[in-house]
């Protein structure tokens, strides 16, 4: 094993929830990544689509043990001094598959070795094991430093909601209970006159429906910025209940560009550029409005990509009138409108 340190911190992620082609539907978690010599751990995987056990939505007893854990001030979970590193975001029991690793102490130094995609009690190295990933070894000051920050249970933050600003009550309520089902909290406004600068500044972004006036979006981007909110603005593209999740999903994911999978979206005529960089899989979904203002659905890819720009065919009957494009990968969602 090599000597040679790496370093440790932790990065705010994202797993973007949101509707799926064929009814389904993916929950939001907003979570801490461990950051190992400054890129995310979750990147140097294979497509995975997980999350660590530090998630805002994790009750105070549960993050404390999960912390306690990792800085092996209590017993392993797993056999073999083995810690789960990430979990299914919808349910998290280790049936579903977890990546794992066994952490310990190397005199002053900690030591993750041995990364495995693991689906019961027992690791099968040579079948599931990361090969080439690791063993990382860390200052055991500056890894304890980091974790212990999450003990007073303010580190990983609550999770943000979401403001819906509009004239149409009967399509922000759809758009809201579709944010809750996924597990984005939501509250509907006219406008924001009458809210409190501390309630703007409990919002991670802020959704302006069609029907809001320019005069009335200055309004309300004023009244977010003078309250000191770090809210992300929204205009909705239609009135599409999908579409606008997969846009609040985008707004809400304000890591760095270097720490995505998915980096790059566009679409014209009939093709649709897609930038990732690195391998994962990528799902691509075709929305538009028809004559009738009904809302056509259509899967248009689904399939692993390398890093790098690719160009994907779009079927003309998917993107026909006013159409948009959703791109999703583990960890992340961009839209697209269809240009001419």
């Amino acid at each position: 094993m090599s000597a040679e340190y790496a370093t440790f911190a932790l990065a705010p992620a994202v797993r973007a929830g949101g509707f799926l082609a064929d009814g389904g539907f993916e929950v939001h978690r907003d979570f801490l990544d461990f950051v190992v010599d400054g890129r995310p751990l979750l990147l140097l995987l294979s497509d995975v689509d997980a999350v660590s056990p530090l998630a805002s939505d994790v009750p105070p007893a549960i993050l404390t043990r999960q912390v306690r854990g990792l800085l092996l001030d209590a017993e392993a979970p797993l056999p073999g001094g083995r810690h789960v590193l990430y979990g299914c975001p919808e349910c998290e029991e280790l049936g579903c598959g977890a990546v794992t690793a066994v952490i310990e102490r190397q005199g002053n130094d900690v030591v993750w070795r041995d990364f495995a995609w693991q689906t019961d009690q027992t690791a099968d190295l040579e079948l599931n094991g990361y090969h080439g990933t690791g063993p990382f070894r860390f200052r055991a000051d500056a890894y304890r430093a980091a974790l212990e920050r999450l003990l007073d249970g303010t580190a990983v933050g609550p999770r943000r909601r979401v403001l819906l600003v509009g004239a149409r009550p009967a399509s922000l309520t759809k758009l809201a209970a579709a944010l809750r089902t996924i597990g984005i909290g939501a509250d509907i406004a006219r406008d924001t006159v009458a809210v409190p600068a501390e309630e703007l500044r409990a919002y991670g972004a802020v959704v302006l429906g069609g029907a809001v006036t320019e005069t009335e979006r200055a309004a309300v981007r004023v009244a977010f910025g003078d309250s000191g909110a770090d809210a992300a603005c929204v205009d909705a593209l239609a009135d599409v209940v999908p579409l606008i999740v997969a846009q609040v999903e985008q707004a809400l994911d304000r890591g760095p560009a270097e720490h995505r999978r998915l980096t790059g979206l566009t679409a014209a005529g009939r093709t649709a550029s897609v930038t990732v960089a690195s391998a994962c899989r990528v799902r691509l979904v075709a929305y538009r409005l028809d004559r009738l203002h009904r809302t056509r659905t259509h899967e248009v890819f689904d399939g692993a990509l390398e890093p790098g720009t690719h160009r994907i065919p779009l079927d003309g009957n998917a993107v026909k009138g006013r159409a948009f494009v959703v791109a999703r990968a583990a960890g992340g969602v961009l839209v697209a409108a269809v240009a001419d």
